[in-house]
């Protein structure tokens, strides 16, 4: 068995995907490919059937794995998927003859120091940082070590600029395109009043920026970090830093792709 043509594929439990995963299973070995049983690092590809929620859980599942990725769209928006399951046969067509490029890009990377211990924690879209139970929170927030920022309100999201048509576009933020690598903070309800003056609008930051954030307690010790929709909870922390990471994720991209061609048809 050839080894250096195993692919991993990923899928959820709706029927279409069941479908779809079989169908391609099916072609895939029929040109010799394998298709790996239990998640091979090595494989030279994942192949992800599912909606966006699908395509973010994989990445955060396997730890970002140091190998391209396809996203197929068996949900509703698939905004990060490249191909939909009718234009499978076309797409491993292409595959075979190499017809694709590689899209390199950075999450953005949170370090978040509690009294006792720092926790990383990585998004490929966004990382948000809010309240607990729904409090208002209070944030200084610096850029180089600059303060920027003494932010009231729900709390902040950081956008890679691929997450900039996600969660970030839903609350006012702006699309980027995403042969910009930039970071970009956005205020989720932010309070701007006589007593307190917070940013209204995005900002948008270089590549190597780097954004120190240091929660302001006034009711509970506890605040909520989402990264790509996953949430946790951590009490007593001091700091969170975020950055650019230097981790690679590599989306697979068909010769034809054009961003915003998929932003017209998606939003516009």
């Amino acid at each position: 068995m050839d080894f250096n043509k195993a692919i991993n594929i990923v899928y959820n439990d709706s029927s279409f995907s069941v479908e779809t995963f079989k169908y391609l299973k099916e072609k895939l070995n029929e040109l010799g490919y394998y298709v790996c049983d239990v998640f091979d690092y090595t494989a030279e590809l994942v192949i992800c059937i599912g909606g966006d929620g699908s395509f973010l859980r994989a990445l955060h599942q396997y730890s970002f794995p140091d190998i391209p990725i396809l996203g197929i769209n068996t949900g509703h928006l698939g905004f990060l998927a490249e191909i939909n399951p009718e234009e499978i046969d076309s797409f491993i067509e292409r595959y075979v003859k190499g017809d694709y490029f590689i899209h390199n890009i950075n999450p953005v990377e949170a370090v978040i120091c509690t009294r006792n211990d720092c926790i990383n924690s990585f998004g490929l879209n966004e990382i948000v940082i809010k309240g607990d139970k729904s409090r208002t929170i209070h944030l200084d927030i610096s850029v180089d070590d600059q303060l920027i920022q003494r932010f009231s309100g729900d709390g902040i999201l950081v956008s890679t600029s691929t997450g900039s048509t996600a969660y970030n576009y839903s609350i006012g933020g702006s699309i980027i395109d995403p042969r910009l690598n930039v970071l970009q903070v956005t205020p989720l309800a932010p309070i701007n009043t006589n007593a307190y003056r917070s940013f209204t609008s995005s900002v948008v930051l270089p590549h190597d920026a780097t954004i120190k954030v240091n929660p302001e307690y006034r009711f509970e010790d506890s605040i909520v970090i989402v990264s790509d929709g996953m949430e946790y909870r951590y009490s007593s922390i001091t700091e969170i830093s975020l950055k650019l990471s230097e981790l690679n994720i590599k989306m697979l991209r068909l010769k034809d792709y054009e961003f915003w061609e998929k932003v017209i048809d998606k939003f516009l």
